[in-house]
């Protein structure tokens, strides 16, 4: 798949979230500024690549990329300010913690909150097209499961090693004969 390395800005940052649909865990965000030569033959959406993909795509951009940051809103963030606005923290979070500072940020997605000194376009489907925010949805994506298969060690009954806190047929029924944890969305319709 043919990616496009830059819209304009040599330092700019693809910004995308990961678990926004969930109904447990944080919802990860990540921002990823690419070099103009960073190619990789895998990258593409992380929702059209293999889990075995992803964590090869995840080693090449963590090892060529200008800068990395992955993020988080917590599930008490998001019933407190709701999924949108969590999403938005989190990506505002992985954007401070980069090491160099970006001079455009392009979104995936129709909204974003702007970040203070820092232009940003929105993209829908942007992860389809722009190699930095693809690249930024792979890194959310991989460290959000892993995250989840974390705490499916600790909570094994939901099965979260498999379904990432996604609202499976299998989740939802053990959300009924176990009743919510506390890294559910309280707010969200659980069953």
């Amino acid at each position: 798949m043919l990616l496009i390395s830059h819209t304009h800005e040599p330092l700019e940052a693809g910004l995308d979230e990961a678990g926004r649909g969930c109904l447990a865990g944080p919802v990860f965000a990540a921002a990823v500024i690419l070099p103009p030569s960073f190619t990789s033959a895998f990258l593409n959406d992380s929702k059209q690549m293999t889990a075995r993909r992803r964590e090869l795509v995840r080693t090449e951009i963590c090892a060529g990329a200008v800068a990395w940051a992955v993020a988080e809103a917590s599930p008490a963030e998001i019933a407190s300010i709701n999924i949108a606005q969590a999403s938005c923290l989190a990506m505002h979070r992985a954007v401070a913690a980069l090491t160099v500072v970006p001079t455009h940020l392009i979104v995936d997605g129709n909204r974003f909150q702007p970040y203070s000194g820092i232009e940003h376009t929105c993209f829908v489907a942007g992860d389809a097209h722009y190699a930095s925010i693809a690249a930024a949805s792979v890194l959310a994506k991989t460290f959000r499961d892993e995250r989840m298969r974390t705490l499916a060690a600790e909570f094994p009954d939901y099965g979260w090693e498999q379904n990432a806190g996604y609202p499976t047929k299998s989740h939802r029924a053990a959300i009924r004969a176990y009743g919510p944890t506390e890294h559910h969305r309280l707010g969200f319709r659980l069953l």
